[in-house]
């Protein structure tokens, strides 16, 4: 009799718990995250997954991970195009094996990643967060993150291509007015209830509900948890079956980071603490020092991350626009417009709160570059600028589109050895490409200006 190694008899045993538990269930969605931030994978049948389970290997192409924006595969160095598109090696996630139950028919779904292989792939998402967390750890550096996502209801039909406001189920009259009363969590409770009801059964510690400013604009909280990968796997997967119950409930759910120029954008805020294995919060000590250093470190990075943060042309417009969105990179003590926002809270949950990254943009990726930025600031011991709470200007400039954004991160010194220099050119490399498509397209706009 063959014994199984101890991951492998563990997965083994998560699959077999969740046929006994679902045996309604016949096929489960095994996923990864792609670089712009969009679901690939397989359907498997379960019989199937049991094996790969127990020890048979999982392949999908490598380059599965490089798709644009828009889809389709660029030209990117001796990759797609130039390599045969090879497959690679994929490995089950543990503990993200869960029901479905927005699809019409039973379904189960299942993360998987290259990162824990023999040969992972360097510039698949999770395995650059995977890299950062390991270096971290070397250091004796605990991150304990909570993400907070914004995103927009739409009504399931759209208008000549455009999206239409929600409406109330009880009057059907359209969410059109910005504001934050509370009321509207009444009106759209059956929605909003069953996003953090299925979020909870996919394992996903979501919990607040807050109606935003935007019309048909709300968020939802994670709760905080001490492992930054699967804080990320929460708030991606949180996206798809948010996604996903919107459809059930006769509507669209999108993370969009700016659906209409007249209303706020969406935003992914990340908290983000740092512990010793001893359990203190390294940014409490020394009367805080370790804060402002990490603060620091997230403003000399920032410019230098703006495709990552800013993942696509629309993301762009989120920037200084309305309320609560910077302009510039800053910070500051309970101050919303500041990039780096410093939440009031005792010493042992002292932390920084990212505000600047798209509600779209990859949940990896944001925070492997947050936390590249406070372990550059860590190391380099310096003051951070001015807060503005003390100066309204206080501030430093960064990209406001594509091309200038890529051009910054590319060659930036700090940014290729945290994140890994192949990845840095891959993601570059994409992100222009991203760009270039994007400009192979005449709108409607261009052609009233000439005829």
């Amino acid at each position: 009799m063959t014994t199984l190694p101890t991951a492998a008899a563990d997965l083994l045993s998560e699959v077999r718990a969740f046929r006994t538990r679902y045996p309604e269930v016949r096929h489960v969605d095994l996923l990864s995250l792609d670089i712009p931030g969009h679901f690939y994978g397989k359907r498997y049948p379960i019989d199937m997954l049991e094996k790969v389970a127990a020890g048979s290997p999982l392949k999908l192409p490598q380059n599965c991970a490089l798709l644009g924006v828009q889809g389709g595969l660029f030209p990117i160095s001796d990759y797609c195009f130039n390599d045969g598109d090879p497959d690679a090696l994929r490995r089950l996630i543990p503990g993200t094996l869960k029901p479905v139950n927005w699809e019409r028919q039973p379904l189960g779904q299942m993360l998987i990643s290259s990162d824990g292989t023999a040969a992972p792939i360097e510039f698949e998402p999770r395995e650059v967060l995977a890299r950062v967390l390991q270096r971290l750890e070397r250091r004796g550096i605990r991150p304990v993150v909570a993400f907070e996502l914004e995103f927009y209801l739409f009504d399931r039909a759209l208008k000549e291509g455009l999206p239409q406001f929600p409406h109330d189920p009880s009057s059907d009259d359209p969410d059109d007015q910005p504001n934050l009363h509370i009321e509207r969590l009444s009106r759209f409770s059956d929605v909003l209830h069953d996003m953090v009801e299925t979020a909870n059964t996919q394992g996903v510690d979501a919990n607040v509900i807050t109606a935003e400013l935007g019309p048909g604009q709300f968020e939802i909280n994670f709760g905080h948890c001490d492992d930054g990968l699967r804080a990320a796997d929460w708030a991606a997967l949180f996206c798809r079956s948010t996604r996903g119950v919107a459809r059930k409930h006769g509507l669209r759910a999108s993370f969009m980071s700016k659906p209409y120029l007249q209303a706020p954008g969406s935003g992914m805020h990340v908290h983000v603490s740092l512990y010793d294995q001893a359990g203190n919060n390294l940014l409490a000590a020394d009367q805080q020092r370790p804060l402002r250093h990490a603060v620091a470190g997230c403003l000399a990075l920032l410019p230098h991350c703006m495709p990552i943060f800013a993942a696509n042309h629309n993301a762009f417009r989120r920037y200084g626009a309305m309320v609560n969105a910077a302009s510039r990179a800053s910070w500051g003590f309970e101050d919303r417009d500041a990039c780096i926002r410093i939440p009031d809270s005792d010493a042992g949950n002292l932390r920084i709160e990212h505000r600047l990254a798209g509600a779209d943009a990859n949940p990896y990726l944001v925070l492997a570059a947050i936390l590249c930025g406070m372990e550059h600031g860590l190391q380099a011991g310096q003051e951070p600028i001015a807060p503005l709470n003390e100066d309204r200007a206080s501030g430093v400039d960064f990209p406001k589109d594509m091309l200038a954004a890529v051009t910054a991160m590319r060659a930036h010194p700090a940014v290729n050895e945290g994140l890994g220099d192949e990845f840095v050119m891959v993601y570059c490399e994409n992100k222009r490409q991203d760009h270039l498509a994007f400009m192979q397209e005449v709108s409607a706009r261009e052609y009233r200006w000439f005829l």
